[in-house]
């Protein structure tokens, strides 16, 4: 396969059916405290508008996404994106979602955001190993925090610095 071809993008409405089929795909026990409940198109929107994720595609074929949003509505957090990633079952380990992290840095750093921060089980070792093979540091975990197949899993908070502000202020909101 090859990734000269892929390209990264924001969302469109267009890709709404790839998109839910990639999280039916990813979510599961072993990478979301969440039981997936079956969505349709428009509360699928709803979560996610168009232009909420960066998608990349081969051709047409959406093969992963990167979603992002200020995790509260607060201004004084917007300087920080709260991320998630998924990529397509058959397009993983191909260089998809190292891809996808790169355009986010990128992304974020030119909207003023300082900071992307994420939360992974740790029992899910594929995650944590590609998360700091990215740059990503560990910032917190919440022992014990979830009840899985039978076991108590730790969630840990993990977290990227993205620019360095000399006088303190953050470009995004606070002056």
């Amino acid at each position: 396969m090859n990734l000269g071809q892929a390209a990264v993008r924001l969302s469109e409405l267009k890709d709404a059916a790839e998109l839910i089929e990639i999280d039916e795909l990813v979510w599961n026990s072993q990478t979301t405290p969440a039981v997936l409940q079956p969505v349709t198109r428009e509360s699928f929107l709803q979560q996610n508008p168009p232009g909420s994720q960066l998608v990349a595609v081969i051709g047409e074929t959406v093969c992963g996404y990167l979603g992002f949003s200020c995790p509260t509505p607060l201004q004084s957090n917007c300087h920080v994106y709260e991320i998630n990633i998924a990529v397509h079952p058959s397009y993983q380990r191909l260089g998809i979602g190292r891809t996808l992290m790169e355009e986010m840095k990128q992304h974020a750093a030119a909207q003023g955001v300082r900071k992307l921060c994420l939360r992974v089980l740790a029992t899910n070792e594929r995650a944590l190993e590609f998360y700091r093979s990215c740059g990503f540091m560990e910032q917190g975990r919440l022992v014990e925090e979830f009840y899985l197949d039978g076991r108590y899993v730790d969630d840990i908070l993990m977290w990227y610095p993205l620019i360095q502000l000399k006088d303190g202020n953050n470009k995004k909101g606070l002056s």
